[in-house]
């Protein structure tokens, strides 16, 4: 099994933009996993009502309360932890591009969260029909990045990205 890597820069922050729409290496954690499947059936599993069945950490789950895969479009749900624990949630997508890349913010199901982040998907074909899956997640600050990655942002990322490729497989 691949593990995820995260990328870490300690030069200073650009300037301009909001958080969000600069990018910064201090603030972004980034995961990467080869998926055997074509990346239409990659792409497919995060715009489709099923991504609620397997996204989240193992032993974590989601009920879906809406969920719209279009560029204003968003998925309300619920993920709830092994202990019964539970999270109300909001993606909002911002861009799609069919089996190329999906951009969207992602936070608590509150109207402009203070703590959402960005997070890029993006879907690269190799020659042998697998998807080189790659997720960067921009954090509005370097202390909201250090606090996910204390938290185990890596590894819970990767166990999502195991659940999905068992999913697809």
């Amino acid at each position: 099994m691949t593990q995820p890597t995260t990328a870490v820069n300690t030069s200073p922050e650009p300037s301009g933009g909001s958080p969000l729409e600069t990018w910064s290496l201090d603030r972004e954690i980034v995961l990467t996993r080869v998926i055997a499947a074509p990346r239409e059936r990659v792409f497919a599993a995060f715009t489709s009502p099923t991504i609620g069945e397997w996204f989240g950490p193992h032993g974590y789950g989601c009920t879906t309360h809406e969920f719209e895969a279009r560029v204003g479009g968003r998925w309300r749900f619920d993920m709830f932890g092994p202990a019964g624990e539970s999270w109300p949630s909001r993606i909002e997508f911002l861009e799609i591009v069919q089996d190329v890349r999906i951009v969207f913010d992602h936070g608590s199901d509150i109207d402009d969260d203070p703590e959402r982040f960005r997070v890029t998907l993006t879907f690269d074909s190799q020659q042998d029909g697998k998807t080189v899956l790659s997720l960067r997640q921009l954090h509005p600050t370097v202390e909201q990045r250090l606090n996910g990655i204390g938290f185990g942002a890596v590894e819970l990322g990767g166990q999502t990205l195991d659940k999905l490729a068992a999913f697809i497989a």
